[in-house]
């Protein structure tokens, strides 16, 4: 983690407004270019497949004329030089045979689904398939996804295959199993032994991912991880200026990347880290639907990696300082509608959440005495029902809350003064009572607590959330072990 002075600074000084999601304006199409060249601005729902059918020119020249190397990766908003100067001609007819009644023109894929299957009930071949929706890799598909196709026989039952009596709507991924969990999020892991006998199970590291770099990189992560007994959750993120340069480009860099990280064996990945503010996500586009963008591709090559990895939502900063940084921070209320409205439920099996500013026990829903006392962020309580509230499928996964306190280091810093009084003990006292709610709630999957072992102390006290005091001690472990029932 890495405590904000922007949000400190937004919500102790500044009045603001909470928003809700402002619709993206409508995107033009078809705008004129170079000589010999249209440009197709990409709507929701299309692929390269349905684009060149329009324009006539085919998939290879679209992906030449854009440096695309993955077909099946191209998002909203995203523009496309249309080659040799083509035209949209009126809507061609396919060169395959007419479809009888019977068979529809699009298909809905199903847990389970696999291309030859669908094939064979719809009368054609899994190639044409492909072919129809620009499928590169015929071995990934996902449930939700929209197949067109392009023409058969008529359904052909098959006693392997489910049999559904209609094309089901667009689905979410099914939910993953598992109870509560409790885990760290650490440093150096110097105190596994004390981890495991407070009833932590997992173990979170922030790997830092630059564009080149193999995913062996997060081998020795694993393998500690592996050694000590613990689950791992890997928060990875990436460089915003390298992401600001060519989004798309890198974006399928990332999920590349996290894919491969999944094969590897990490049980869960949490795509990116706070993009709702310029640290994390390149100014001037901040917003939850260009998120979901990344969180789309990651996720879908994780799950063809590796389908037992948990996949979480990068939990945005909690802030309310968007109107005075206008570019640099979106609220993170604002945020998460934005990934709802962009369908980011389809793509997480968990809702990242960060709670880090916490001055008061986690029952509270008022009386906070800073500025703004009565914003969301302030209290454990009201952050937990705007997520909830926002991705109702989904479970949460808290992958960082934590309580500063400056006891055994002296003064806190200017910008976490608001945390002076805040002693050792409250802060036991108050992650007990939170884990008993998460536990408690139904609603929260994983609990990271943030942190185990940090030991910086400067401009951005991290050792101050510590669990393990400078004493040694660790007043927080008997607590949350009592919490936990253990």
């Amino acid at each position: 983690m890495i405590r904000r002075l922007v949000f400190v600074l937004s919500l102790m000084i500044f009045v603001f407004t909470l928003s809700t999601a402002t619709p993206t304006p409508a995107l033009a199409q078809d705008q004129p270019a170079a000589e010999g060249q249209t440009i197709h601005v990409v709507q929701r729902g299309e692929n390269l497949y349905r684009i060149s059918l329009r324009y006539n020119v085919s998939i290879a020249a679209i992906q030449a004329a854009n440096n695309i190397p993955n077909p099946n990766l191209i998002f909203a908003g995203q523009q496309l030089i249309i080659p040799s100067g083509a035209q949209p001609p009126t809507p061609p007819t396919p060169p395959t045979p007419t479809p009888s009644p019977d068979v529809p023109s699009t298909y809905t894929v199903v847990r389970g689904d696999t291309l030859a299957a669908i094939a064979r009930r719809f009368g054609t071949t899994f190639q044409a398939l492909a072919a129809a929706n620009g499928i590169a890799n015929p071995n990934l598909i996902f449930a939700g996804q929209v197949l067109n196709i392009p023409g058969g026989t008529g359904p052909t039952p098959d006693p392997g295959d489910p049999q559904p009596t209609a094309p089901p709507p667009p689905v979410d991924p099914p939910p993953m199993t598992g109870g509560f969990e409790l885990g760290g999020h650490v440093q150096d892991f110097r105190f596994p032994d004390l981890m495991r006998n407070t009833g932590m199970t997992w173990v979170k590291k922030q790997l830092v991912w630059q564009q080149g770099q193999p995913p062996s990189v997060a081998q020795g992560f694993i393998d500690q991880a592996r050694a000590n007994g613990f689950k791992l959750l890997l928060g990875i993120t990436g460089d915003p200026g390298q992401l600001g340069a060519n989004r798309q480009q890198y974006i399928q860099e990332y999920a590349t990347f996290v894919g491969q990280v999944a094969e590897l064996g990490v049980d869960a990945i949490e795509v990116w880290n706070e993009p709702n503010i310029d640290r994390q996500w390149p100014a001037g586009q901040i917003s939850g639907a260009a998120y979901t963008e990344m969180l789309r591709a990651a996720y879908n090559a994780i799950k063809a990696a590796n389908p037992n990895t948990m996949v979480i939502s990068g939990a945005p900063a909690p802030t309310g300082a968007e109107s005075a940084f206008p570019g640099r921070v979106v609220n993170d209320d604002r945020f998460i509608r934005e990934m709802a409205a962009a369908g980011a439920a389809n793509y997480m099996d968990c809702v990242g959440i960060h709670y880090n500013e916490g001055i008061l026990p986690p029952t509270a829903r008022s009386g906070d005495p800073r500025g703004n006392g009565t914003h969301y962020s302030r209290y454990y309580p009201t952050m937990v029902s705007l997520y909830s509230g926002t991705f109702p499928s989904r479970p949460l996964c808290f992958t960082e809350i934590g309580y500063l306190s400056p006891e055994g280091y002296g003064p806190l810093p200017p910008n976490f003064a608001w945390a002076g009084s805040v002693t050792a003990q409250q802060q036991a006292e108050w992650l007990g009572q939170a884990v008993t709610l998460a536990r408690n709630s139904g609603q929260v999957r994983l609990f990271i607590i943030w942190n185990v072992d940090f030991t910086n102390y400067g401009d951005d006290p991290q050792a101050g959330y510590a669990i393990v005091r400078p004493d040694g001690q660790c007043r927080a472990c008997a607590v949350i072990r009592a919490a936990l029932g253990n």
